[in-house]
């Protein structure tokens, strides 16, 4: 990091509830963005199994899943205000139109 954003990462583990828990839905790109590479590959991991577990699929595309990390990861060092889900949602779809695939 330079400039202006110049400065010490974040542990996730600061934005957690009382009981423990990060509130996955409520998290920001700039959380993110700001947080430790570890912090992140478990966040993006957790939320890859969330989406796969919606779409009944029990298997883990382990390329893919770091090639998605880094694209969100770049998304929210640009769009430091949205919401984690709301990245992954835009990178998804740009992947899915890449592939020509259409959703209904």
């Amino acid at each position: 990091m330079t400039g202006a954003r110049a400065q010490e990462a974040t542990s996730l583990s600061k934005y957690v509830d009382a009981n423990g828990f990060l509130d996955v839905q409520a998290l920001t790109c700039a959380q993110l963005a700001d947080t430790y590479q570890e912090d992140a590959d478990a966040l993006t991991t957790w939320y890859s199994g969330w989406y796969n577990g919606l779409a009944h699929k029990h298997f883990l595309d382990f390329k893919k899943g770091k090639e998605a990390e880094h694209e969100v990861i770049v998304y929210c060092k640009a769009h430091r205000d949205k919401k984690i889900i709301e990245a992954i949602a835009v990178v998804f779809k740009d992947e899915r139109a890449k592939l020509g695939i259409e959703m209904k």
